[in-house]
């Protein structure tokens, strides 16, 4: 009997609401005017402590997700279900419930008992995992992601979320390494130190390392603050020093990082990485006004003049080349490179990533040239020409001053 199914569907999905053992529910074979529309999953959520269905309306090429208050939620679906869709398929922790419209069009329902307990999910939206927890960092609180209960803050969600993707960047290029290689750690322009700290943690607490992390900064105030919170952190490994990039001593470095270093502190940041041979540097360059003064000031013209005329493509042109330029001298010094755009959010900006793994322990500032890196001097000089660069300040800090 139609009406009595439809009954019974009610009272068993709302009890299970009610009672809090609802987990989800799908309704299929969608018959209804909108030929895109395929199906329609249906969950509990909280929002702001409220509870409430949200459907997730499956098309084609897109999803659409609608959440409704629990009364017309449960309204919205028996109309559905009468209308529109042929089956629906309800699952509540302990058993599974199917109506569904015959051939007839009479509808029919059945249950049955599930071998496997389900658990209701009522986050609203699925979280991703963090390598960097928010929960049991005196680090974060203090530097005002979370509060004392390792909550994230929500005008902090944005950095905490970054922080997390570039540890997680830098864990997959850590693994390409050989172990024991991490020993000394070097970040140039560490700034307030949010990424210093997550990567302290990283390969402290879940790598179990013994790495010497070093934060360089030139603002005094900033190197106080973080000194004390790695000391409320009990981070005995993390110390912070006053002083620019191009003057920083080198010692020994494994892994050298420079976050958003403003146009040639980028150089010096590779040129200290390539002098001190690091295993790995990761730079993710900010400005490029060097190159685009040498390009503006020669005027050569090329093959993409008629691009350049205008400003905005001078200056991707400008980040392309100098960034292109500092993949090949990196290479030149027996790097391998990699050179990547990665979005951290949708509220934070682009972001290129130059990186360059140590593949060979024999070239390096004073060795014998290969034939590779006759290549790529040629390479160099040809790019140089072709722009109108007379010299690229990372090659005039290495000694190279290839002429154009």
């Amino acid at each position: 009997m139609t009406n009595d199914s439809l009954t019974k569907f009610n009272e068993i999905l709302t009890a299970s609401i009610a009672d809090g053992s609802f987990v989800k529910l799908s309704l299929g074979n969608y018959q209804g005017n909108d030929r895109e529309l395929k199906n329609l999953y249906v969950k509990k959520v909280r929002i702001k402590r409220v509870d409430m269905l949200s459907f997730n309306y499956r098309y084609k090429t897109r999803d659409i997700f609608k959440n409704h208050e629990i009364e017309d939620g449960v309204s919205l679906v028996l109309n559905l279900l009468s209308n529109d869709f042929k089956i629906c398929t309800l699952f509540t922790i302990a058993k599974e419930v199917v109506i569904e419209h015959n051939k007839k069009g009479i509808i029919g329902i059945r249950e049955r008992a599930l071998n496997v307990k389900l658990e209701p999910n009522l986050a609203h939206n699925k979280e991703k995992k963090r390598i960097i927890k928010p929960s049991g960092n005196a680090y974060l609180q203090a530097l005002k992601i979370t509060d004392a209960e390792g909550n994230v803050f929500k005008n902090a969600q944005d950095k905490y979320k970054q922080i997390n993707q570039y540890i997680e960047i830098l864990s997959s290029l850590i693994k390409e390494l050989p172990e024991g290689t991490i020993q000394n750690v070097v970040d140039m322009g560490s700034g307030k130190g949010y990424l210093t700290f997550a990567l302290y943690d990283y390969l402290h607490q879940q790598l179990g390392l013994k790495a010497k992390v070093t934060g360089v900064e030139f603002r005094e105030d900033m190197v106080s603050l973080c000194n004390d919170i790695a000391k409320q952190a009990n981070f005995e490994q993390l110390g912070f020093v006053q002083g620019t990039i191009e003057d920083y001593a080198v010692p020994t470095i494994n892994l050298l990082i420079a976050l958003h270093a403003c146009d040639t502190a980028t150089d010096d940041a590779i040129y200290k990485g390539i002098q001190a041979g690091a295993e790995l540097i990761v730079v993710a360059p900010c400005c490029h006004k060097q190159i685009r003064r040498e390009i503006e000031k020669h005027k050569v013209k090329n093959d993409v003049s008629f691009l350049t005329k205008y400003g905005i493509f001078l200056e991707r042109q400008a980040e392309m080349v100098t960034d292109g330029l500092r993949a090949l001298i990196l290479e030149y010094y027996g790097y391998k490179t990699k050179v990547f755009e990665f979005i951290s959010d949708a509220h934070t900006p682009k972001n290129v990533l130059v990186v360059g793994v140590k593949k060979s322990q024999k070239s390096g500032i004073g060795s014998l040239m290969s034939k590779e890196q006759k290549e790529i001097l040629t390479k160099i000089k040809d790019t140089k020409a072709y722009f109108g660069i007379g010299y690229h300040h990372l090659e005039r800090l290495l000694g190279l001053d290839i002429p154009s």
